[in-house]
């Protein structure tokens, strides 16, 4: 047999078979199990097959003691928002997913109101199921948890989970949307504006933040530490096992002390990343914005958390009492009143320099009766170097009357007779 007479026949023979093996697997609707495919790969897929890809250039700037890939950066403390390193952190630019944020926040702040929970059943509208990008490929009709929607959105990034979380709270996206433009104004995000709850931004005009109101959003959303029990993740599954989820932030595997918090890439925003870890009470938020690649805004987080963690650390200082000397109580039922000294709140310092914080006291040499119980009579200023790191109120332990006139006789007569 001749080879192309041999290639043909074999052609129709692979064809011949096909054919059965196509309309058995029509008739019996065999479901294949689903992976979510993550924004990497969405990004990959839409980039044309010869697209020269560029040189990534680092950038070293005197804001930065690292080299970065970057559009804008940030390093900030969680409970603190003290800025510890930033480059551009005030551009305005497309944050892609990272937008899942201030969804996510919604979502915590909404459970934690009892407005919604996390068994609540969510049923999905045409709207949530029509999403594109990363998504669990919610069905219209389909039912699931708001603990399981809220996997798929912290995890897979899922863009139709997002939605129907937004619905289940608003009503709809568009409402939901303009939540999360008043809570970005109350939260002193004074560069962003939302134009979805999901970061697409293929058909978004002016959907925009910077690497500082990333990190504010990401640090209000670690207040609801409930979160981290998904953030966290790396892999899990809905479904009963049929669709897997893998965790965009691939930190959580690889970085010690992560605590989340998301990814996101498009074309137009490039890749970001709103990366946290916490290590010895020392909890930091590093924003990277606008990278070339995926691997590199994962390098620069790291850099950034691990010079964080190297320079940085939160303490909590101790007040010495013995400088706290008694009030005097002017015309009061007893003489004299005891300062109660507070406990300081933890701080951030540079590493190594706890021993280093003093204190300034400034006490009221007396008080007049009547005096209440909580009333300040002075205060504690912490202080490390010039730097103040906290002023704290000395305050009375409790209530002291003030003498009436048989009653200051009285003490007076004792005084003479004594």
């Amino acid at each position: 047999m001749k080879p192309n007479r041999f290639l043909c026949v074999l052609a129709v023979i692979v064809l011949a078979l096909s054919l059965p093996l196509s309309s058995y697997a029509a008739q019996t609707k065999i479901e294949i199990p689903q992976r979510v495919v993550s924004e990497e790969e969405l990004l990959a897929a839409a980039q044309p097959q010869d697209a020269q890809a560029k040189e990534p250039q680092m950038i070293k700037d005197e804001n930065l003691p690292i080299s970065i890939n970057a559009k804008a950066a940030i390093l900030m403390e969680a409970s603190t928002k003290r800025v510890l390193m930033a480059y551009h952190e005030h551009e305005k630019l497309p944050p892609a997913s990272v937008t899942k944020i201030m969804t996510l926040l919604l979502v915590m702040e909404a459970l934690d109101a009892g407005k919604i929970a996390l068994t609540d059943q969510v049923t999905t509208s045409a709207a949530a199921a029509g999403k594109g990008g990363s998504q669990i490929w919610l069905k219209e009709g389909e039912t699931m948890t708001v603990d399981e929607l809220l996997k798929a959105a912290a995890v897979g990034s899922a863009n139709d989970a997002c939605v129907a979380l937004a619905e289940l709270i608003a009503g709809s996206e568009e409402v939901f949307v303009s939540m999360c433009n008043e809570r970005a104004v109350q939260l002193g995000m004074k560069d962003t504006h939302f134009e979805n709850c999901t970061g697409l931004d293929d058909s978004a005009q002016n959907h925009v933040t910077s690497a500082y109101d990333i990190a504010l959003m990401s640090a209000e959303l670690l207040r609801h530490e409930r979160i981290q029990n998904y953030t966290t993740i790396w892999m899990d599954t809905l479904r009963g096992g049929k669709t897997e989820l893998v965790n965009t932030n691939k930190l959580v595997r690889f970085y010690n002390g992560t605590t989340g918090l998301k990814t996101g890439t498009t074309s137009k925003a490039g890749h970001c990343l709103s990366a946290s870890a916490q290590r010895d009470g020392t909890h930091l938020i590093a924003v990277v914005l606008g990278s070339d690649t995926g691997a590199l805004r994962f390098e620069a987080a790291k850099a950034m958390l691990n010079w964080g963690f190297a320079n940085w650390e939160i303490v909590t200082p101790k007040v010495d009492p013995s400088g706290i000397a008694d009030v005097m109580v002017l015309h009061g039922l007893q003489n004299s009143i005891k300062p109660v000294v507070p406990e300081a709140q933890p701080v951030l310092i540079p590493k190594g320099k706890q021993s280093e914080i003093t204190q300034q006291i400034d006490l009221a040499a007396n008080v007049e009766a009547p005096v209440e119980k909580g009333q300040v009579l002075g205060t504690v200023t912490l202080k490390l170097g010039e730097e103040e790191l906290g002023r704290l109120n000395l305050t009375a332990a409790g209530a002291v009357g003030r003498l009436t006139f048989g009653q200051a006789f009285l003490r007076l007569l004792r005084a003479m007779a004594g």
